[in-house]
């Protein structure tokens, strides 16, 4: 076997495990910086489950945020999504997603990693440009994430998040 198809292997196979590490419930402590000087801290809560038999790619997911507290969470910024859910498809080097965070519309976002605790997503979502990073912390149980987003080229906000594991990872969803 050569070793571009060994190392794809191998990468492949530590991006299942990277994914399969994130599962659970997660209280996600966040801070936006908006490129009009407005800040906004939020706290929410994420849950991520596995499909037991992705109908796309190697390994499915869904991922689920709502804000922890009743209200309303972005009362300053009515064109941004308090709660929502996504699937997405680990394919090789892509994570393909049937809704971005920003814009709602199917994106796909490039994966790089940086070590067996670090992901960066690249991903355009419409006018949008979006670099992720997400690292898990202290075997597992925190998660930081940095997140900066372009819109039309402007840096438009940037986000950090600091996340708890609340729950471990439940049963596998149904395809």
């Amino acid at each position: 076997m050569s070793s571009a198809v060994s190392s794809r292997i191998q990468l492949d196979s530590n991006l299942r495990r990277w994914f399969s590490r994130n599962l659970g419930l997660w209280r996600s402590r966040r801070l936006f910086y908006f490129a009009d000087g407005d800040t906004l801290q939020v706290d929410m809560l994420l849950r991520v489950e596995a499909f037991s038999e992705p109908i796309e790619g190697e390994a499915a997911y869904r991922f689920t945020w709502w804000p922890e507290q009743d209200g309303e969470v972005f009362p300053r910024k009515p064109g941004f999504a308090a709660s929502g859910t996504m699937e997405a498809y680990l394919c090789g080097h892509q994570l393909r997603r049937s809704r971005g965070y920003l814009c709602g519309s199917p994106t796909e976002s490039q994966i790089r990693q940086v070590d067996e605790h670090e992901l960066i997503f690249e991903s355009h979502d419409q006018e949008w440009a979006i670099l992720e990073h997400i690292r898990l912390v202290d075997q597992d149980r925190y998660r930081a994430r940095s997140i900066y987003s372009w819109k039309d080229g402007d840096l438009e906000l940037a986000e950090t998040h600091h996340e708890l594991r609340l729950e471990a990872a439940g049963e596998s969803l149904a395809s």
